[in-house]
């Protein structure tokens, strides 16, 4: 029986496979690497930079200078083992498309991403273009998060037992190389946006992980636990490793086996504890927005949905600007869009005051810091926001006050006065609460509250009573109580 034109055309194409990288731009304990390089026959390395997920209200420009950058160095680390890596910006379903026109692919290799509703759309077109097309899509697990399950049941052991399986010294065989010439070029006005990649960021890459790893280990980690919650000593002294695991120039796996077993584990025992411990809660989220990424767009406990928020613009632009009057929440602010790194406390204490003393709908405030936080992880950013925002119906409602946190933090005002050049003139008495000055002390220091500084936006007592009033008070609708039940089924392991 003959063949058609098309089959004969099709079975002539070369037989390659696919290693499609998106959170995860490093070269070793690389599952789909390694399964690529086992099957034996020539494969692509691609990362894409999509115009469709680009276009999202999560994405900005200093997420994609790191991404950028950490190609750069995977680039180079890949070379000297004598492979290349294909970067193009297009659609996935374009650029596989182009890719089936000279190519028979057999197997298409990646890890599974727990990211918003458009990226899960968007593997659903890939997985029916693979279907129509005969690949079989082999996604592995990332992070020890767990696809399809409906409960935590055994969710703990099953981490770590992930945790502690052998890592992957991935190696890289030059014959099975590809040197694919595409279409799908980067825009030179984007990569040279791109490329220039501002010092005050952390560096990107592979490479520049593991120094932040390792410095932790070696010196920085002693003071873990002491300095955790400052927003000047956390800068120092925490892991900081949290950009290269939310873009997958470190694995979950390799941080914890690294920590776990160095020889300072023994000397800082509470620290490092302490570290290993945040490292499984990080997994512990990413699992929550894996099972329901409503997250994103929807208050979790539906019966939030009916509670009512007064939008306050010019409350929110001088949230998202630095200029609310609380030193403590605007040096915040102002440290992030500088650096795209603050600890979590003052991440949580943003969180707190937007929702809660400014009266805001947790959405209107969700994407401005998405696109801030240079570790910005899906899974993390819209669960730990809902918690924060009190929405949950489930959590203790955390209701931080700005000027205890200053004092309690930074009670000399070292991190306010570094990134609120204004108040560098105000005495230490007065820092955290500038409007205490009285007309007389403002004179003396050539300083006029709501000139050169603003007003506080709302009264902290007040507004915080009006917010627990708003919050608790809202927990008796009865559809809350019945979300909290099946919240607490979902997401919480049973006590046996």
């Amino acid at each position: 029986m003959e063949k058609s034109g098309k089959g004969v055309a099709l079975l002539s194409r070369p037989e390659i496979n696919i290693v499609w990288l998106k959170r995860d731009l490093r070269s070793q304990d690389h599952e789909p690497l390694a399964a690529a390089e086992a099957a034996g026959i020539p494969y692509l390395i691609l990362y894409l930079f999509e115009p469709t997920l680009l276009a999202h209200p999560q994405c900005s420009l200093r997420h994609n200078q790191f991404i950028f950058e950490s190609l750069q160095d995977l680039k180079k680390t890949l070379g000297v083992q004598g492979r290349t890596l294909g970067i193009c910006y297009a659609d996935a379903v374009v650029v596989f498309s182009e890719i089936l026109h000279k190519y028979r692919v057999k197997r298409l290799f990646s890890y599974r991403e727990s990211g918003v509703q458009l990226s899960w759309d968007r593997d659903k077109e890939v997985a029916q273009l693979c279907l129509q097309n005969n690949i079989e899509w082999l996604e592995f697990q990332r992070e020890g998060v767990l696809r399809g399950i409906q409960n935590r049941d055994g969710w703990d052991k099953a981490w770590f037992v992930k945790m502690h399986s052998p890592l992957i010294n991935n190696s890289f065989d030059p014959d099975l190389t590809l040197d694919w010439k595409h279409k799908f070029q980067i825009p030179e006005t984007l990569k040279q946006a791109w490329s220039a990649y501002p010092a005050a960021y952390q560096a990107p890459g592979e490479t520049m992980g593991w120094k932040y790893l390792k410095s932790f280990c070696e010196e920085r980690g002693r003071n873990y636990m002491r300095q955790i919650s400052k927003p000047l000593g956390s800068r120092y002294s925490c892991g900081r490793v949290s950009p290269y695991l939310a873009w997958g120039c470190l694995s979950v796996k390799q941080v914890y086996q690294y920590v776990k077993n160095h020889p300072n584990a023994a000397n800082n025992k509470r620290a490092f504890n302490g570290f290993l411990t945040r490292v499984k809660w990080r997994s512990h989220f990413i699992q929550k927005f894996e099972v329901e990424c409503e997250y994103e767009t929807l208050c979790i406990n539906r019966g939030y949905e009916h509670m009512d928020w007064q939008r306050n613009e010019a409350f929110i632009k001088a949230w998202k600007s630095g200029q609310t009057g609380y030193p403590m929440v605007d040096a915040n602010m102002r440290c992030l869009h500088a650096t795209g790194w603050i600890n979590f406390r003052m991440r949580a204490m943003l969180v707190s005051f937007f929702c809660h003393h400014l009266g805001q709908d947790w959405r209107d405030g969700v994407y401005h810091l998405a696109q801030l936080f240079l570790d910005y992880e899906p899974g993390i950013h819209y669960p730990q926001f809902q918690m924060q925002a009190g929405t949950t119906g489930v959590n203790t409602v955390r209701m931080y006050n700005p000027v205890k946190q200053g004092l309690d933090h930074d009670p000399d005002g070292e991190f306010i006065k570094q990134w609120v050049p204004e108040l560098r003139e105000v005495p230490t008495t007065h820092i955290h609460q500038p409007w205490t000055l009285t007309p007389m002390e403002q004179q003396f220091m050539n300083f006029e509250l709501g000139v050169d500084y603003p007003l506080p936006l709302v009264d902290l007592e007040s507004s915080g009573k009006a917010a627990r009033q708003r919050i608790y008070g809202h927990r008796k609708h009865p559809q809350v109580q019945k979300e909290k039940q099946r919240i607490l089924k979902t997401h919480t392991r049973r006590i046996k």
